[in-house]
């Protein structure tokens, strides 16, 4: 072991660190610590047992991990234990560490650290005001299929005051068994949203092949009788009830590719939705938005940022020029086009297009017309403006979009 001042470090990861545990003392409870970490817990429960186990084991005052953001620059996700309640309401108010000074000091080299005084250290950067004093630390990282994955801090050791060589071989150890349990915990998750996917599969199988199949075949009853000499005096009532028939299998139709599965993540649906939130506040007023068809399968990552520039512009425009009251959005998927309609009830010049092609709103209005147009036809797509006689515009955006495998049996009734 190398020592540097106040640093003392492992030149190079112990190999199969679980056999450097040799104390009788520290293979108990270390067994213990594997045994509850093993239980089958969330991935947010198993982050906290981890510190708490860690702050046990060792015997100290403070304990943290950090899980690394996606880069591997800087701190994701950081789960403590030990501070009293008026230093955590403290802090709580400021901004918890994102992986500077001592801290990052593992990141950019994941190897144990053990420190006699975090201030001595030369990346040390001090403590924010309300953070409680620390003095000693121990830190090494934790290791999930081979890859870095977090850091396990100690600070504060009880007793003697300063971490040792044992503490470090220990905490090492339960680092490892921690990357596993970590791992395990993925999996799990994995499991459970693959049996999540097969359920949503079922249901939607069952929504096409049972319900959808009954209201084709109540409508084709309903339009057979209203053509016939009997349905005549209802024919009005009839024709109505198909048209409702007609939405509502459009509506499951919708709800069966939701159910499918085939969006993940943060879809587009959810990510229009937040953006319309986001600018509720400027327009005043709240927009519902309307989805049809295959949206999450048709629209790929590409076609979606378009669809969001799209929308915060239109959106912004309307507020900012239309002097509009009210404004809605459809997004629709269908024949292999994707439709995106922004529709306002104001004066017309949200984003009317001016000689040159752009706003006439001005250069206030953003990308203006022409912009979206262009972004449009690299898609192969259009963008048009539509004002309505009485009052009100139409912005609509449409591309083609690949066919989706399932789509195909749902594009046509039955």
């Amino acid at each position: 072991m190398d020592t540097l001042g106040p640093v003392a470090h492992r030149t190079e990861q112990t190999p199969g660190i679980l056999d450097a545990v040799d104390h009788p003392d520290d293979l108990r409870r270390l067994f213990e610590a594997t045994l509850l970490l093993g239980s089958n817990l969330d991935l947010g429960e198993l982050l906290q047992r981890i510190v708490d186990e860690a702050r046990s084991l060792i015997g100290c005052r403070y304990a943290a991990l950090g899980v690394l953001d996606r880069e591997g620059t800087g701190l994701d996700r950081f789960v403590y234990a030990g501070l009293d309640p008026a230093a955590e309401q403290v802090l709580l108010r400021g901004t918890f560490p994102e992986g500077r000074g001592v801290l990052g000091a593992i990141i950019d080299d994941p190897r144990p650290l053990r420190l006699r005084s975090i201030a001595e250290h030369h990346d040390s950067v001090g403590f924010p005001e309300g953070h409680p004093p620390m003095t000693s630390f121990l830190g090494v990282p934790i290791l999930v299929g081979g890859r870095a994955y977090g850091n396990l801090y100690l600070t504060e050791k009880y007793g003697d005051g300063e971490f040792d060589e044992r503490d470090e071989v220990l905490l090492e150890a339960l680092a490892a068994v921690a990357g596993l349990a970590v791992e395990n915990a993925r999996l799990l998750l994995r499991s459970g949203e693959v049996a999540v996917y097969q359920e949503r599969e079922r249901l939607a199988r069952d929504l096409h092949d049972g319900v959808i199949q009954r209201l084709f075949a109540i409508g084709l009853g309903l339009q057979g009788l209203a053509a016939g000499p009997e349905g005549a005096p209802l024919a009005g009532t009839l024709t109505s009830a198909v048209a409702d028939l007609d939405e509502t299998i459009r509506q499951i139709r919708s709800s069966i590719f939701e159910l499918g599965g085939y969006g993940t993540g943060q879809g587009i649906r959810t990510r229009i939705l937040t953006l319309v939130d986001e600018l509720h506040p400027m327009l005043g007023f709240p927009v519902p938005v309307t989805f049809d068809g295959a949206v999450e399968a048709g629209v790929d990552a590409h076609a979606a940022e378009q669809i969001l520039i799209t929308v915060r512009e239109g959106l912004t425009n309307v507020a900012r020029h239309a002097g509009a009251t009210s404004a809605s959005v459809r997004l629709s998927v269908s024949d292999g086009r994707c439709r995106l309609e922004i529709t306002d009830d104001g004066r017309g010049g949200s984003s009317a297009a001016g000689p040159d092609g752009g706003s006439a709103a001005g250069p206030g209005s953003g990308l203006g017309l022409a912009n979206l147009a262009r972004r449009a036809e690299r898609l192969g797509g259009t963008v048009t403006l539509a004002h309505e006689e009485a009052g009100g515009t139409t912005l609509t955006w449409d591309v083609p979009v690949a066919p989706v495998g399932p789509a195909a049996l749902l594009s046509k009734r039955g």
